[in-house]
């Protein structure tokens, strides 16, 4: 199974994903803001099992934020 992780420690802007989404390397999955700029969290290759965060969360840089099976 696959994580998606925070590369940076800010705040979750937007969710591009749902469980059950498939994904490939290239999907925006989940787009941080931290200090008035965006950083995007590319997907793994496969099915979405889980998403830990919401729309507003702050999350700490390597924070699991999504599992990919």
């Amino acid at each position: 199974m696959a994580e998606i992780k925070a590369t940076i420690t800010g705040k979750i802007k937007e969710i591009n994903i749902t469980v059950g989404q498939a994904l490939t390397e290239d999907d925006e999955a989940i787009i941080i803001e931290a200090m008035k700029m965006e950083n995007v969290m590319y997907g793994e290759e496969g099915t979405v099992k889980e998403i830990f965060v919401k729309v507003g969360d702050s999350v700490e840089e390597d924070q699991v934020l999504a599992t990919v099976e």
